[in-house]
């Protein structure tokens, strides 16, 4: 299985993808790998899978991350039905042994997948309820108050409660450590790259947009120290707020699903 380029052979940065089996792994891989030497690793052999590795044992997977200049976290049960017992034995611990073992090897940032359901409650309200049902009678795009990443934490389940231990992980590891992370609550991100059901049409992530958001991650000045933000694409119907993400990394997303109907 492939590892790190030898020393000197390849001045790219070096980019460690935790997670990397799955779709938005195999995304990110394929869209960074021509300007970033990665190393992706993963619990099971997968397409783009480098190391097979089980990130919750910390002392196994430290080797990873020395000499690496940021790493993408995606390492979790990405259930949205995921049990209480999966997401403490899968996403809890994950969480903590990836920002450890970033911290141990002094990595100067990571980037955390995290979720848009640390507020998927607010999406039984109105209007947020009515848009993701494809009803837009009454409506207008864009004229009611979007999710920001201020707003009030409402998870909708056990998975979305880890991923909030995810975000306040990463914070203290940024306070206490000064390890720099950021956090994005990722929308719908599917292997067709357009819409497949209603909720889409609002909450869709393109590729093209992902890997954009990531690169813009990858490079944003070392003065941000910790940011959670949302990750979607310009959707005309879209309920969440991006202008902060726009404005701290710059962030200009270029797809709109409304386009795809």
């Amino acid at each position: 299985m492939r590892g790190w380029p030898a020393a000197g052979s390849d001045t790219r940065p070096r980019l460690l993808i935790t997670g990397v089996g799955g779709k938005i792994g195999q995304v990110l891989r394929a869209g960074l790998e021509k300007d970033y030497a990665v190393l992706g690793c993963d619990l099971r052999r997968a397409p783009g899978v480098d190391r097979v590795a089980d990130v919750r044992r910390l002392g196994s997977i430290a080797p990873l991350f020395e000499g690496v200049d940021a790493v993408i976290d995606l390492a979790a049960d990405s259930r949205a039905d995921a049990s209480w017992e999966s997401v403490l034995d899968n996403n809890v611990a994950s969480a903590v042994s990836v920002l450890e073992a970033a911290r141990r090897a002094g990595v100067p940032r990571v980037v955390q997948a995290s979720s848009n359901h640390v507020t998927g409650i607010f999406e039984e309200d109105e209007p947020y309820a009515s848009i993701l049902a494809g009803s837009y009678t009454g409506i207008e795009p864009g004229a009611f108050p979007r999710i920001g990443a201020d707003a009030p934490i409402r998870p909708d389940g056990p998975y979305a409660v880890g991923k909030v231990f995810g975000e306040a992980a990463g914070r203290y590891y940024s306070d206490a450590f000064g390890l720099s992370v950021i956090c994005l609550r990722l929308g719908q991100v599917n292997r067709e790259d357009r819409p497949k059901n209603e909720s889409h049409w609002a909450t869709l992530l393109t590729h093209r947009d992902l890997v954009e958001l990531i690169r813009c991650c990858l490079v944003a000045p070392s003065t941000v120290r910790f940011g959670v933000f949302y990750g979607v694409s310009a959707n005309k119907w879209r309920i969440w707020e991006i202008d902060d993400v726009r404005e701290t990394l710059g962030f200009q997303p270029r797809d709109d699903a409304e386009a795809m109907r």
